[in-house]
């Protein structure tokens, strides 16, 4: 097949030039996956068929992690004598972005080499100080050929995404060797959850020059703990699977000033009820954070309370899912109040936060205008979870007979 040939021809375009690239096509991983084990314990014997590479498709994905190669010129040498025409795509270099510089350098993000009716589309993939992989999105610059492929059918590029560093299998395929992701179906999982935003240095700025920052003392020393807080706490999540995100004022930080507000008090996560574990207690306390109060019950408003360091503290809240919104639980230890606070549905994407990659909601300008209001662009100091949140209503209070169960403080 066509598909195969371009597919041959490309790996021994790469296999000249020493460059080391995997697969990462969701189409071909796919077929692979449900014969993986197959595919493992096989010799290199010659395939009767052509039974992956042979599928029909536009395109065949390949990663290349940046630092495995430079000589990009002689690639592109090396791929015209052997009949490929070939488009780079370069955009901004997001690492370099700070506060104090916005930096315009461009580095290459996305190749597509073509021959005859057939594309390898090249993804570059980059280190990031969260220790995790990140490849940017797919923009073609104004004198770009639209028509040089169908973009538009292309798996990866129309955002931004974050992987972890995949384990590498090397296998024979329909008589190509090629490496693949060791754990197909996880690869072929992230990508979906894959998208990756990144925080908004601009308006960041912006908002410094408006509200200057506080390098007290104080709010230095604030912003410390709770950084090695928040690191603590995703460690603990990530080791016992319990997908999180940035909440609250810890989102708002992150969302406004690229930073952690340093009068907010706390550190701020969401977790959905859905993905609740009984041992997240046990494992917190393990990791040195005792238990300050547990509100609400599994099925109705829980809320997990942690002391960390000197008085930072990490408020865990549980989210639960309705028809047409989200929402999680606040109770007032001395009333038995309960109050509840609506969001409007929202996914998760990845960011990088004080150098972690951790989960924000995709939609967070909704989700931040939901707690704060219209107004969340002003620093607000005095702040009451029982009456300043925009999305907050009562929700009745909790049968005295309850209380134990439902109210305890530690």
């Amino acid at each position: 097949s066509i598909e195969q040939h371009v597919v041959r021809k490309f790996l021994g375009l790469i296999s000249s030039q020493n460059i080391p690239v995997y697969l990462i096509d969701p189409l071909v991983l796919g077929l692979i996956d449900k014969d993986i084990e197959q595919i493992r314990s096989s010799s290199d014997g010659p395939s009767p068929e052509c039974k992956y590479f042979c599928a029909p498709r536009d395109f065949t994905t390949f990663a290349l992690l940046d630092k495995t190669w430079k000589h990009e010129m002689d690639l592109f040498r090396a791929a015209e004598k052997m009949g490929f025409q070939w488009l780079k795509i370069l955009n901004k270099d997001p690492r370099l972005d700070g506060m104090d510089d916005l930096s315009g350098f461009e580095i290459p993000l996305h190749y597509i080499f073509k021959l005859a009716s057939h594309a390898i589309h090249l993804v570059v993939f980059y280190e990031r100080s969260g220790n995790y992989l990140w490849h940017g999105p797919l923009r073609l610059k104004q004198h770009m050929d639209r028509k040089f492929v169908p973009f538009r059918k292309l798996h990866f590029g129309r955002y931004p995404g974050a992987y972890e560093k995949p384990e590498l299998l090397l296998v024979s395929i329909d008589d190509l060797k090629v490496q693949i992701p060791k754990n197909p179906s996880s690869f072929l999982e992230e990508i979906s959850h894959s998208r990756f935003l990144e925080c908004r240095y601009r308006e960041a700025r912006a908002f410094f020059q408006l509200y200057p920052d506080d390098a007290s003392l104080d709010a230095v020393e604030f912003r410390k703990k709770a950084k090695s807080l928040l690191r603590l706490a995703a460690l603990t999540l990530n080791n016992l699977g319990v997908k999180f995100w940035l909440s609250s004022g810890t989102c708002l930080g992150w969302y406004r000033q690229c930073n952690i507000i340093p009068y907010s008090k706390d550190v701020d996560l969401g977790v959905f009820i859905r993905d609740y574990k009984a041992d997240i207690i046990p494992a917190f306390q393990k990791a040195g954070l005792p238990l300050k109060h547990k509100f609400g019950k599994v099925e109705d408003s829980l809320e997990l309370s942690f002391q960390g360091e000197g008085d930072v503290k990490l408020d865990i809240f549980f989210f639960y899912e309705e028809d047409n919104h989200i929402w999680n639980g606040g109770t007032q230890a001395k009333s038995g109040k309960k109050f509840k606070y609506l969001f409007p549905k929202f996914t998760l994407c990845w960011t990088e936060f004080v150098e972690l990659k951790v989960h924000v909601p995709c939609e967070t300008l909704q989700y931040v205008e939901a707690n704060y209001g219209p107004d969340w662009k002003v620093p607000v100091k005095m702040w009451d979870w029982k009456s300043s949140p925009s999305n907050v209503q009562d929700n009745g209070i909790w049968p005295v007979d309850e209380w134990d169960d439902v109210i305890q403080i530690y």
